[in-house]
């Protein structure tokens, strides 16, 4: 019964965000804030976990293919299809849900224990408009960090790959060629939306909704990295049969 009660304030939240808007002008401030927090200060995190773990995976598919008969430049196809279809915009999503939703949740709670988002309520603005309509809104620029993520990614595979001596880069090239599809790339950015808008929603019910003192932003912050997780995982699950299968 408390999940239903659960979703159901989840919608209802979504509702109010998107009725009684905050002022155009203070709204901007707002948004460009969030811009700063959420997108661009994840950017050294972004690209130092995917321009490694893009280069374990061509390291480890070159470990894996020592048959001669298999060309080199299938290192090239599994680093680019891993990366594309599956580590840049989910398990970067899942990542992105420890760091940004932790930092909406524990944001929004903070000001839920000292009773500011009381105070906005008295001086009659509509807190969760003004609250999670930036984070919304700013989290729509997350597909360019998935891009970079994508880019750097690959990059490293090509890079372990070259410089390991495991191919050469006209055949990691050529794997990255062979058989692309466009579609890849549709299916990821679509994925990566839908995640952004998770990544911005439910940590900010978690902790629009919290209850009890300090103590309990960390509980918050922990059941919003679960929640967010698990949202992410059915998500890239449904998706993916609707769009791939």
């Amino acid at each position: 019964m408390k999940y239903l009660e659960d979703i159901g304030s989840y919608f209802l939240m979504l509702r109010k965000v998107f009725s009684s808007p905050t002022k155009a002008s203070v709204l901007k401030e707002l948004i460009f804030k969030e811009i700063n927090d959420l997108i661009i200060n994840s950017l050294g995190i972004v690209a130092f976990i995917s321009f490694f773990v893009g280069g374990v995976i061509a390291i480890q598919t070159a470990l894996n293919v020592n048959n001669p008969l298999i060309p080199k430049s299938l290192i090239g196809f599994a680093t680019r299809q891993s990366i594309i279809l599956e580590f840049a915009p989910t398990f970067m999503s899942i990542i992105m849900a420890g760091k940004v939703g932790s930092f909406i949740t524990s944001s929004i709670g903070s000001m839920r224990v000292t009773e500011q988002i009381d105070a906005l309520e008295v001086m009659g603005i509509n807190s969760l408009n003004y609250l999670v309509l930036p984070k919304i809104v700013a989290l729509m620029l997350y597909p360019l960090l998935i891009t970079i993520a994508m880019f750097l990614g690959i990059l490293g595979g090509w890079m372990a790959s070259v410089y390991g001596g495991f191919s050469s880069a006209e055949q990691f090239i050529q794997g990255l060629q062979d058989d692309f599809d466009p579609f890849h790339l549709t299916y990821a950015f679509i994925k990566t939306f839908l995640f952004a808008f998770i990544l911005a929603t439910v940590p900010s019910w978690q902790g629009y909704y919290m209850k009890g003192g300090a103590l309990e932003v960390g509980r918050a912050s922990t059941n919003s990295f679960v929640w967010t997780s698990v949202l992410i995982i059915l998500t890239n699950y449904i998706i993916t049969q609707l769009l791939l299968s």
